[in-house]
């Protein structure tokens, strides 16, 4: 039996966290495993990546999560190569200068906030760059006028780029973001439907739930490095290391060790006071440079936490070539479309369809974690609704959409 917390206040607060999740995971469409890791990482005191071309609503995104901390202080910034970091972490204060005095005013800057939102972080201007560094990895700042370094109450930053920087100066700052996360454009056309319906129609106000900067905090501190960490995840960690380095995928010994953290706050948001196998699951957004890389540490984490998953990532696989062969048919006549749809493309999607409820049914029953195949199903999903729509000719609207 999985343990539970040993304080009321860490199961409210867990249980009001777990609550923001599920509601911007349906706010936003295809996002639900990107907010519940920006959340682990948050609680984890670690900074994240949105990388994704313009308009996938990453700016969105860290703004309505960071928003969910009702009392925090919020910091937020577009940065590009001419940043002074005097407008980052505090300006001149000129009334002080014409006395002679040279200091700065930190209030509503970098320095003083609790949270905070840094978009194109690669874009870091030069002069900028050493104290950002200093900023996201101790947390401290040091003044213009050469004073001592200046504690910043920074608990974690949510940070966004269209791409990754390319210099050794970004990758420095690349190190320092422990959880990366690609972000795309919709697959689905039904949600892309629902979306373009959202623009013309008034939405429903949604339920927003939060929490107050002091239980956050709490969480942060204390009830999050509290999570115990059994022998058996550790054991499963170092197997994960040794299988990466095989394939040559080699991360610091930092950032696996910070990793144990997220863990620790992955098991925290699903109420429990031990982390299990199924917390591994967010490590597929913190060991990979490349994104080239991802899909091998993703399957090498995966195959690690359920017996499902290599099944699993092998419906996937097929799931994905069937979108690439329907790609390649781009131009053929809506005849020809139709007969390999009928034929082909949708006979193997809801083969993989039954399979996939199968599966979930039976990891359900035996009480371990559908997360994964939840997504290769609405990964499914997502290719037969564009089957249907740009092969069959059906309305996207008619096709039912799937957050």
């Amino acid at each position: 039996m999985a343990q539970t917390f040993t304080t009321p206040s860490a199961t409210t607060t867990a249980a009001r966290l777990q609550a923001i999740v599920t509601e911007l995971g349906e706010q936003f469409y295809e996002r639900g495993a990107v907010v519940r890791a920006l959340m682990a990482s948050t609680l984890a005191g670690q900074h994240s990546l949105l990388l994704g071309p313009p308009g996938t609503a990453k700016s969105a995104l860290a703004r309505e999560l960071t928003g969910r901390f009702t009392g925090a202080r919020y910091w937020e910034i577009l940065l590009s190569k001419f940043t002074d970091p005097k407008r980052m972490f505090g300006p001149i204060d000129v009334a002080a200068l014409t006395q002679g005095r040279y200091t700065q005013l930190f209030d509503g800057r970098a320095t003083t906030c609790d949270i905070a939102f840094i978009d194109e972080i690669f874009k870091c201007s030069a002069g900028a760059l050493n104290e950002t560094l200093a900023y996201l990895n101790e947390r401290i700042y040091h003044p213009e006028n050469g004073g001592a370094p200046i504690p910043c109450p920074l608990i974690a930053a949510i940070t966004a780029s269209n791409e990754l920087g390319s210099s050794e100066e970004t990758s420095a700052l690349y190190d320092r973001l422990l959880v990366r996360l690609e972000v795309g454009y919709l697959t689905d056309p039904s949600n892309f439907a629902a979306l373009v319906r959202s623009a013309v129609i008034s939405p429903v106000q949604p339920t927003a739930t939060t929490v107050d900067l002091a239980e956050l905090r709490q969480a942060v501190a204390a009830d999050v490095p509290a999570i115990a960490v059994p022998d058996t995840i550790v054991d499963a960690i170092c197997q994960l290391r040794a299988q990466l380095r095989r394939a040559e995928l080699i991360a610091s010994d930092r950032r696996w060790k910070a990793a144990v953290r997220l863990l620790q706050a992955s098991a925290y948001l699903a109420g429990r006071a031990e982390a299990d196998a199924a917390d591994l699951e967010v490590l597929t957004a913190a060991l990979w440079d490349s994104p080239t890389e991802r899909p091998t540490v993703e399957r090498a984490v995966l195959t690690l936490v359920s017996p499902d998953a290599k099944e699993a990532l092998d419906l996937a696989d097929a799931i994905e070539e069937l979108e690439a062969q329907l790609d390649s048919r781009a131009g053929q006549s809506r005849d020809s479309l139709a007969e390999w749809a009928i034929k082909e493309g949708n006979k193997k999607l809801a083969k993989a369809g039954k399979r996939l409820a199968e599966m979930i049914h039976d990891a359900q029953a035996a009480g371990r974690s559908t997360a994964t195949l939840e997504q290769v199903s609405a990964r499914r999903h997502a290719v037969h609704a564009r089957i249907m729509v740009e092969a069959l000719g059906v309305d996207a609207s008619m096709v039912q959409a799937r957050i």
